[in-house]
């Protein structure tokens, strides 16, 4: 709202200053200051509200440190980082650009889910939630939802590279010619494999055997990946929300990571330099990231250890299905198993230790276990470690893994 009021100013009368909102950089450092506020200031009164309506935590007993004291520790704290990330959304973005729309349907999807759960864990004091089958099944909609959207829509649209690795152009036509670039845009289900030269797939690709009905596999297929990917990364995410600012922390990492990629994404020079692959319009992306990453710092204000408030999985569906949009939008959903690696130890620990207990007490009639309780980070909890340095030590590996997918873009 703020960037048409003041482009409104520019044009009309050259009010001075106003031109910085035209500015992805300006735009995105306010957005990451409002979102903080947002977070930090409103969330204090957020909390006293959900405490007044005595909406606690309902711990499982799991035998774990520090259990009895979370016992009836505010949740449904993702409302928090909800509001602190759609504020700084609709004051500095482009509202109509598509990439824009599709993140706050996104958003507030996966957070209507959440609160449903938590609705459910709180008021019908059921620790179960939601039935695994319809977070499926919202999880499986939205993907629909965001895979039809980038087959159809005509503005989502990726620049392909030539043989001499210059970047066709459809906007930004004076810089397109002055650099030499060719106008040539087209929908596409073509996609970043990290570590190759010639680094862009197309699904397509793996239908075209399939003869007159290929085009229609090839979106069925594409459109089956994004659900994949969506269920995937916010059951990760979820899993992963499970000690004090684990999730939140590891979140604003991977939100940081995305919003690099938006921006080399959606910047004509700087995606020519790194030969990848353009595409338009994705810098209003960076701006959302930048409250994303914005709101879940502000949220660590009163997550970090001891809690104050969880984000229940309100906050942690929306987390993962906010990273897994986000990710697919700019084409780099390949990189996931490398920038989301912590959600993906976290789900894996979850599926080997049901799997492998399944499997052994199928054969030897008593079950086993892999890890002494999953995820993985329970394990470590078993082993004695302080939830305090399980918390930082899996920041460090998520900071790890960020810098190694940043590197993608040169290391081919």
């Amino acid at each position: 709202m703020l960037y048409y009021l003041f482009d409104y100013l520019q044009e009309a009368y050259n009010f001075p200053g106003a031109g910085v909102f035209q500015y992805i950089s300006f735009r995105s450092a306010m957005a990451v200051i409002t979102s903080l506020l947002v977070s930090m200031v409103f969330g204090g009164k957020i909390i006293n509200l959900i405490r007044e309506k005595q909406i606690g935590e309902q711990i499982r007993e799991l035998g774990l440190e520090g259990e009895k004291q979370k016992k009836g520790t505010p949740t449904m704290g993702g409302l928090i980082i909800i509001a602190a990330i759609l504020i700084p959304t609709l004051l500095f973005t482009k509202l109509e650009n598509i990439y824009i729309i599709i993140m706050i349907i996104s958003t507030l999807w996966m957070g209507v889910i959440g609160f449903i759960d938590d609705y459910i864990k709180v008021y019908r004091k059921d620790k179960q939630g939601l039935a695994g089958r319809f977070k499926i099944l919202g999880q499986v909609g939205l993907g629909i939802i965001v895979g039809l959207i980038m087959v159809f829509h005509a503005d989502i649209v990726v620049k392909e590279q030539l043989a001499d690795s210059q970047i066709i152009t459809e906007t930004n036509i004076s810089i397109a010619n002055e650099y030499g670039f060719e106008q040539e845009a087209k929908q596409s289900t073509k996609t970043t494999i990290p570590f190759v030269k010639n680094n862009e797939f197309d699904y397509k690709i793996l239908t075209n055997w399939m003869g007159d009905i290929a085009p229609i596999a090839s979106m069925i297929l594409f459109i089956l990946i994004v659900i994949l990917i969506i269920t995937a990364v916010s059951n990760g995410a979820n899993m992963t929300d499970g000690l004090d600012g684990l999730a939140t922390g590891t979140s604003a990492i991977i939100g940081a990571t995305i919003a690099v990629f938006a921006y080399v994404s959606g910047n004509i020079m700087a995606a020519d330099y790194l030969n990848i692959m353009y595409i338009p319009n994705t810098g209003e992306l960076v701006i959302f990231m930048a409250s994303f990453v914005g709101a879940c710092v502000g949220f660590l204000w009163y997550n970090s250890y001891p809690a104050q408030v969880f984000m229940g999985d309100t906050g942690s569906l929306s987390l993962g299905g906010i990273i897994a949009v986000a990710a697919i939008l700019i084409r780099k959903e390949l990189l996931i198993p490398i920038l989301c690696g912590v959600f993906l130890i976290e789900n894996l620990s979850v599926i080997l230790q049901v799997g492998y207990f399944k499997y052994t007490k199928k054969k030897y009639g008593q079950g086993k276990r892999i890890f002494k309780m999953a995820p993985l980070h329970h394990h470590f909890q078993k082993l004695g470690y302080n939830e305090s340095k399980i918390v930082t030590r899996f920041w460090i590996v998520g900071i790890m893994l960020a810098i190694l997918t940043i590197v993608t873009l040169k290391l081919r």
